[in-house]
């Protein structure tokens, strides 16, 4: 789910950055009654997301008399040639319309996809996709909602949602025991701690620390599937561990099997 008022917002910015104050071939070239009927189609195989979206872009445009036929809903996995939705409602607002609409319903089916992708690696396993803060600004409630749509997890939305402590941090704080100790005096009951550990150093000093969650700071493959690394973390069974960093699939696959 995502909240209404935010989507309405981007929407409106969005719509606000392409129109400006005339759609100058639009408004000069088709009648301001004419209407016309469209059709969402999917150009390749994937996940949808976004529909709703998607159509909200038209509902705003045309307040009264804009019809949407749903034939496919988000979390859908399309075929290429599937005809996910059909439209009716004024040209002038269709045209107006299509190029914001298709833009967020692209995006966020590509995001879907690329996490269905993710996460059908790791079937099978104990493991879960998460994402990050590295969202576009604006977008990241669409962008973490379309992760779900795909079958990952959100990690923190924003700052304010726990505790990370990255290698700046550490460095700042004078070392990892010091910041675990100030961060725990003062946040409150319900707000993890999560660590990034570049070595297994690190990994040993967050285990004794008593972290919430501790991140695998792009560690290789070849480091995280370490026997030292592996007797820790089964240790410490109940700190969820999590890598960061791109894996290509078959090192992802590779992680996966040494844990």
């Amino acid at each position: 789910m995502i909240n209404s008022i935010y989507v309405d917002n981007i929407i409106k910015t969005a719509l606000l950055e392409d129109i400006n104050y005339l759609d100058c071939a639009t408004d000069y070239l088709i009648d301001s009654e004419q209407e016309n009927t469209a059709k969402f189609l999917a150009k390749s195989d994937g996940v949808l997301c976004g529909i709703d979206v998607a159509l909200r872009v038209f509902e705003i445009l045309q307040p009264n008399g804009f019809e949407a036929t749903v034939y496919k809903n988000d979390g859908d996995v399309l075929q290429k040639g599937d005809i996910i939705a059909e439209i009716h409602g004024k040209t002038r607002a269709i045209l107006k319309g299509e190029r914001t609409a298709l833009n967020l319903i692209q995006h966020m089916s590509g995001v879907a996809t690329a996490t269905a992708k993710a996460v059908e690696l790791v079937k099978g396993t104990n493991a879960s996709i998460a994402d990050t803060r590295k969202t576009l600004p604006g977008l990241r409630p669409l962008q973490k909602y379309a992760v779900t749509v795909g079958g990952g997890k959100n990690h923190r939305f924003n700052l304010s949602d726990a505790a990370m402590l990255k290698d700046n941090h550490i460095d700042a704080c004078g070392g990892i025991s010091e910041a675990v100790k100030k961060l725990k005096e003062k946040l409150g009951h319900m707000t993890k701690i999560e660590l990034e550990v570049r070595n297994l150093d690190e990994l040993g000093q967050a285990l004794e620390a008593g972290v919430d969650v501790i991140m695998l700071d792009n560690m290789s493959v070849e480091m995280m599937r370490l026997q030292t690394a592996a007797r820790c973390l089964r240790q410490a069974a109940e700190s969820p561990t999590k890598p960061s960093a791109k894996l290509p699939k078959q090192e992802l696959t590779l992680f996966l099997w040494a844990r």
